[in-house]
């Protein structure tokens, strides 16, 4: 076709040519630039045809290279298919209420969710001891005193990390609450006139006793339990009680604070209050925002946007009109927004009780319980 091409405009400039020349009419000179105009156009024309045949010998090996990758590519799916069983063809279903991100990194051939990799990385368990100044020291001057009077090696003590922290003091961790409470004691003994030392001690657990009586209130709860409940051998400060809420179904439930043993000794039985006999539960709940839906903080610290809890939306609670099938979690959204291959479920809010990244929070308070 491209050949057929050439030859009918090479034809019609000849023709131009032999016209030019038979006419009579025509001068020399204008003859004379037909002919010049005719001999440039002849020599474009074979640099196209030149151009267009290396493009087309081009295209041809282009071919010929992908169909040769394609039957290798064949070839090795079929060996391949041949080695391994092929995959299940019934779609794998989630289970009601577990909507999730998917994760999937680099190099790993099944997708993950983002709570399982948070929940299932190993928790390093450390103690701290933060350090600060009682005159006004800078960091670097509390470092300078800890160094000078402090001498781990003597006291047996292995330092994991020894850092300044924004707000003027000094961190200080422990892999043993052991090592911690002995740095602790040498830092009052021996700097007590310039530095303030505080161990982080891990939180008490919080206990729920659901359905108490009317007349059980935060002041009689202890004395309560005490007396009717002889065989838990409680004693007059092992529960501290913290507030008391009426829920929705008018039932009267409330929280204690206890020490790891007295949570043991309570969880392994009911309890008697009064002419009740009331459950007792773990009681474990995060801090949730009102404003921006985030954990770990309350609206009167909240320096976020206003953010739905139900669709992720830049609008009010009150003011959401998405339906259950848009609802969207910010809080799931946030965590992965900056990986590539995350896939985010749209199936669940950010009040979702079965949330993930609520349960991860979840399990990062309770490994800073004192279990």
């Amino acid at each position: 076709m491209a050949d057929e091409v050439w030859e009918d405009v090479t034809t019609a400039l000849s023709t131009i040519l032999t016209t030019a020349e038979k006419s009579g009419n025509l001068k020399k000179e204008l003859k004379n630039t037909i002919s010049e105009t005719v001999s440039t156009l002849r020599k474009l024309i074979v640099k196209l045809k030149d151009i267009s045949d290396n493009k087309s010998k081009a295209i041809t090996e282009l071919q010929t290279t992908v169909t040769k990758m394609k039957a290798q590519y064949e070839d090795g799916s079929e060996k391949y298919n041949k080695g391994h069983a092929a995959p299940s063809l019934i779609p794998r279903q989630e289970p009601a209420g577990s909507s999730a991100q998917e994760t999937a990194p680099p190099g790993d051939k099944k997708a993950k969710l983002y709570s399982t990799v948070l929940l299932n990385k190993p928790h390093q368990q450390c103690f701290k001891i933060t350090v600060k100044s009682k005159d006004n020291h800078s960091v670097e001057a509390i470092k300078g005193i800890l160094k000078s009077k402090i001498n781990p090696t003597d006291i047996k003590v292995g330092i994991n990390s020894f850092k300044a922290l924004t707000d003027g003091r000094v961190l200080i961790t422990t892999s043993s609450k052991e090592e911690a409470e002995t740095l602790e004691t040498d830092i009052k003994t021996k700097c007590g006139e310039k530095l303030e030392a505080n161990f982080h001690r891990r939180r008490n657990p919080r206990l729920i006793i659901l359905n108490i009586p009317e007349d059980i209130t935060t002041e009689n709860v202890e004395g309560t339990l005490i007396t009717q409940n002889p065989d838990l051998n409680l004693k007059t400060g092992d529960i501290n009680a913290k507030f008391s809420f009426v829920t929705k179904k008018h039932a009267r439930n409330l929280v204690i604070e206890v020490t790891a043993q007295t949570r043991k000794l309570l969880l392994q039985k009911k309890v008697k209050l009064g002419w009740l006999i009331c459950n007792v539960e773990d009681y474990l709940v995060v801090n949730r925002c009102f404003k921006c839906s985030k954990f770990n903080h309350r609206f009167q610290n909240c320096h976020g946007e206003e953010t739905c809890p139900l669709c992720a939306g830049r609008h009010k609670l009150k003011d959401c009109t998405a339906n259950p099938a848009d609802y969207k979690c910010t809080n799931c959204a946030t965590y992965n927004m900056h990986n590539k291959n995350t896939r985010i479920c749209d199936k669940h809010s950010s009040l979702d009780r079965n949330c993930p990244s609520l349960q991860a929070v979840l399990e990062r308070y309770r490994q800073n319980t004192e279990y």
